[in-house]
């Protein structure tokens, strides 16, 4: 079982709204934001400005600001992260590395709910930015049994579609440490835009690699990795 650990790429990433504020869109996206907001009303005082802080969770309203990742060696969890503030630069050196990594045995990535949002995410901002797929994680023209991607919530599911289970709940039901946060998802817009820190965005993400990988060890009733054997080169 450490020999399959040996071929997983565990990732997580961070994202944003593409503009600091809805009034800093240019027209034709406030037009086209407005129409999305229309479908995300649950409140009568909701409005397009006050639903914008949620434009990071759509790939085609906001961008990429964070990829962690984590490579399991020689029992060591080895934990390197791509981030900046030109999306590009940083999908394209996640990219250049995705495709070196079949060298070196890596084969599979594992995201937590990873199917539905940072798979897809990544690869819709690839496409928006001209940067050509890596085939690790590319599923178009795939059969279901060619497609290398582990989701941690999936396996959580066991078939139960109803309910999305966080990543923070199940490291509480495991038992597994994490160090706690100062900030949350939540919190990753205004804490980039506002205080212009993405070096405590970038650290938040590495955390949830690491919380990442303990889980699916965890899934597989395997020892969780030592503290001391995680090591951050970024």
């Amino acid at each position: 079982m450490e020999e399959y650990f040996s071929h997983i790429l565990f990732l997580d990433i961070e994202t944003v709204p593409g503009m600091p504020s809805y009034n800093t869109l240019s027209e034709r996206m406030k037009h086209l934001w407005d129409k999305k907001a229309d479908s995300m009303k649950r409140a009568e005082n909701d409005t397009p400005e006050s639903l914008y802080e949620k434009a990071g969770i759509f790939a085609e309203f906001g961008k990429i600001i964070c990829i962690s990742t984590g490579v399991i060696v020689g029992g060591k969890a080895h934990i390197k992260s791509f981030f900046g503030h030109n999306e590009k630069d940083l999908l394209n050196e996640f990219a250049d590395y995705l495709r070196d990594l079949p060298s070196r045995g890596v084969r599979l990535l594992c995201a937590h709910n990873g199917k539905e949002f940072d798979f897809p995410w990544i690869c819709r901002r690839m496409m928006i930015n001209g940067i050509r797929i890596p085939d690790m994680l590319n599923i178009q023209g795939k059969k279901p049994w060619e497609i290398a991607h582990i989701d941690t919530m999936e396996l959580w599911k066991f078939g139960d579609y109803k309910n999305f289970t966080s990543l923070d709940l199940l490291t509480e039901l495991f038992d597994i440490p994490t160090p706690k946060d100062d900030i949350n998802g939540a919190d990753v817009a205004r804490v980039y835009y506002e205080e212009d820190d993405l070096i405590r965005i970038m650290q938040y993400c590495q955390k949830d690699v690491v919380a990442l990988i303990q889980l699916l060890r965890r899934l597989n009733y395997m020892p969780l990795i030592p503290e001391v054997n995680v090591m951050y080169n970024a």
